[in-house]
């Protein structure tokens, strides 16, 4: 199978969601607006259009995304796309595509960062060192 590695620029929509599995591990979904801008030909007029996207992230990448971000944070997302596919309590089939996060960064083009590092314990009580934006 091959996977479809994306990169998108845009702003969330909300503050992310995060929630835990029973197994207790982190999952964070986000929605995203993504505009693109272009001067039309024949008219010269400046036109716009929206895509909206959902992204998922999981683990320590969900726990610092809902500790750093928040709503009209612009971000950049890079992961592969995933359509998932479900059957309401209707009977009707629907499905969607969505971005599962490997990365996620804040946009440096309008704002600026602190990057602070997070200590994570590993289970042989290793200490490793993250940085994670602020």
């Amino acid at each position: 199978m091959t996977t479809t590695t994306t990169t998108v620029v845009g702003n969330l929509t909300r503050d992310p969601e995060i929630r835990y599995t029973r197994e207790g591990q982190a999952t964070t979904a986000l929605s995203l607006a993504v505009n693109r801008r272009w001067q039309n030909r024949e008219t010269k007029e400046w036109e716009e259009s929206t895509s909206f996207l959902d992204v998922i992230c999981w683990r320590d990448l969900a726990e610092n995304v809902a500790l750093s971000l928040t709503k009209g944070a612009r971000i950049v997302v890079t992961g592969r796309l995933e359509q998932r596919s479900w059957e309401t309590d209707e009977g009707d089939r629907r499905s969607k595509v969505e971005i599962v996060a490997d990365e996620i960064g804040a946009s440096l083009r309008f704002a600026t960062a602190d990057i602070h590092k997070v200590q994570r314990h590993t289970a042989d009580d290793e200490t490793v060192d993250e940085v994670t934006p602020v």
